[in-house]
C-alpha cells in the first residue's frame, strides 16, 4: 500500500493533468514537473472537425489516390494478385495521403504529381503494416483478418516484400531522381526505427529519449515525406517545404503517442483491431514507460513476468496500475507538447487560410486523444 504522502503526490497530479487542464500546457513533461507556460484555450469540441470534415477538402485527391491504388493490382502476377488486393483494400482513412494533399493546397494546389507521391506512401505504409501484424502477432487490424492470419506469414512477408519494391519502381518513374530518393531514404529509416524497437523488445523501463526517437523514426518519417512531397511537388518553395515536413513530423509522433495509448486504454470494438498486442510483444510505449518510471522496481518486475503468460486478465491489471499513476493523463501531455509543435510549424507556411485543415487535424488528434480518458 502507498504511504499518505505518495498518495497525495498522485492525487495532485491527476488534478494537475487532467484531460481538461493538460491541453493548456506548451512544452515537455519531466518527471512530474510542469514548468511550460499557459497557452491560449483549445477550440471547443463542438467547433472541431472530425475526420470526414476535414478530409473532404481533399475528396477529389483521394479519390485519385484510390483509383491508382486499386490499379497497382494489375503490376502483380496474377497469382499474387488477390493478396496484394487485400493489402491494399485495407487503407483505412488514407491518412497518409490525405497528408499529401492538404500539404500540396497549402502551396498551390495538388496535382498528378502529388497524388502519384500519396500511392508510393500508401504502398510502402501498408507494407510496413503487413510485417508489424507479424511481429505483434495481430490477429485483426481494421476489424478484419490481418493477411498473416487469413493466410500465412510467410505470404505476408513477402506481399510486403513486393509492396515496398513496387513502391520504389513507382518513385523510379518521376523525371529526377529526388521523389525515388526521399522514398527510399524514408523507407530505410521506418525500417531502421522497427530495428530500434526490436532490439529494445522487453525493454519496459526504456528511457524516454530513446522511445521518442524510435517514434520519430517508425511513424513520423511517413508523415513528415507525405508532408515534404506533397509541398514540393505542388510547387512549395524550400522553406515552405521544411516546414511541412516539420509539421509532418510533430503530426505523426503525436499520433503514434496517440495509437500506443489506444492500444490499451481503447477497446477493440471501436479501434477494430487486437488490444494489448504492443506489450504482449515486450514494447515499451509511453504509458508503460512512465509507470516503470514512477512505480518502482517491484510493479516493473512483476510487469515483466506478466508478458510470458499475456492474456486479458493480465491486461486489466496493468491498466489498473496505469490508471493508479496516472499515465494516460500525462502520455495526453506530452501528446500535445508535440502538436503544438505542429502549429507552430504551420505558421511558416503559405497563406493561413489554405493551412486551417492541417490545423484542424492537430485539433482533431487532441480530441481523440482526450476521449481516451472518457467513459
Amino acid at each position: 500500500m502507498k504511504s499518505d504522502t505518495t498518495a497525495g503526490l498522485h492525487k495532485r497530479a491527476a488534478i494537475d493533468l487532467a484531460p481538461a487542464n493538460w491541453y493548456f500546457f506548451h512544452g515537455m513533461f519531466a518527471a512530474g514537473t510542469q514548468t511550460s507556460p499557459l497557452r491560449e484555450a483549445p477550440p471547443s469540441r463542438e467547433s472541431i472537425a472530425d475526420w470526414p470534415e476535414i478530409a473532404q477538402s481533399v475528396a477529389p485527391f483521394l479519390d485519385r489516390v484510390q483509383q491508382q491504388l486499386a490499379g497497382q493490382v494489375e503490376a502483380f502476377d496474377p497469382e499474387i494478385a488477390p493478396y496484394a488486393k487485400y493489402a491494399l483494400a485495407n487503407h483505412g482513412k488514407q491518412l497518409r495521403a490525405a497528408l499529401t494533399g492538404l500539404a500540396a493546397n497549402c502551396v498551390g494546389g495538388w496535382n498528378d504529381s502529388a497524388a502519384k507521391a500519396a500511392v508510393i506512401i500508401e504502398m510502402v505504409h501498408l507494407a510496413t503494416l503487413l510485417h508489424d501484424d507479424i511481429m505483434d502477432g495481430a490477429e485483426l487490424r481494421r476489424s478484419r483478418p490481418t493477411l498473416a492470419n487469413k493466410w500465412d506469414n510467410t505470404t505476408a512477408v513477402l506481399v510486403g516484400d513486393c509492396l515496398f519494391a513496387n513502391a520504389l519502381r513507382l518513385a523510379a518513374e518521376f523525371p529526377t531522381t529526388d521523389v525515388c530518393r526521399a522514398v527510399s531514404t524514408a523507407t530505410r529509416t521506418v525500417c531502421s526505427g522497427e530495428i530500434l524497437q526490436n532490439n529494445h523488445q522487453g525493454n519496459l523501463a526504456l528511457d524516454q529519449a530513446e522511445y521518442f526517437k524510435m517514434l520519430r523514426m517508425k511513424t513520423g518519417e511517413l508523415f513528415a515525406l507525405a508532408c515534404e512531397l506533397g509541398g514540393s511537388l505542388a510547387g512549395g518553395d524550400p522553406q515552405e517545404t521544411r516546414a511541412l515536413r516539420e509539421y509532418g513530423m510533430a503530426l505523426g509522433t503525436a499520433y503514434q503517442v496517440y495509437d500506443d495509448c489506444l492500444d490499451l486504454f481503447g477497446s477493440e470494438a471501436e479501434v477494430g483491431k487486437s488490444l494489448g498486442t504492443d506489450i504482449a510483444s515486450g514494447k515499451a510505449t509511453l504509458p508503460v514507460i512512465l509507470l516503470c518510471e514512477q512505480a518502482g522496481h517491484e510493479i516493473a518486475t512483476q510487469l515483466g513476468q506478466m508478458i510470458g503468460r499475456w492474456d486479458a486478465d493480465q491486461l486489466n491489471i496493468l491498466r489498473g496500475w496505469l490508471s493508479e499513476f496516472n499515465t494516460l493523463e500525462q502520455s495526453q501531455y506530452r501528446l500535445e507538447s508535440c502538436l503544438a509543435e505542429a502549429r507552430e510549424a504551420l505558421g511558416k507556411v503559405g497563406d493561413s487560410a489554405h493551412r486551417d485543415a492541417l490545423e484542424e487535424l492537430t485539433h482533431f488528434l487532441a480530441q481523440q486523444s482526450v476521449e481516451l480518458g472518457v467513459g
